[in-house]
């Protein structure tokens, strides 16, 4: 099975070490999870992102007064 060496600060380590600890998890468990839960939260944004470029037009058809954030002018979205 693969593995990796991870380099951390005495204080870094400290962190990941009392995030692990919080979450009731192995140092080791604890980052593999946070590895797969990042790959899993890229995956899910993506399909959202899609959904929501396939359903814009039936939304802006079905609230055409509803301006998208990027055009609001109240800051919503960063430019």
């Amino acid at each position: 099975m693969p593995s990796l060496n991870v380099s951390f600060s005495d204080e870094e380590m400290e962190g990941v070490r009392a995030a692990a600890t919080a979450e009731g998890k192995s140092l080791k468990q604890y980052l593999h999870d946070l590895g797969v839960r990042e790959m899993h939260r890229k995956r899910f944004v993506a399909g959202a992102a899609a959904w929501a470029d396939r359903l814009r037009d039936e939304f802006d058809e079905a609230f055409p007064d509803e301006l998208p954030p990027s055009r609001r002018g109240d800051g919503a979205a960063a430019a």
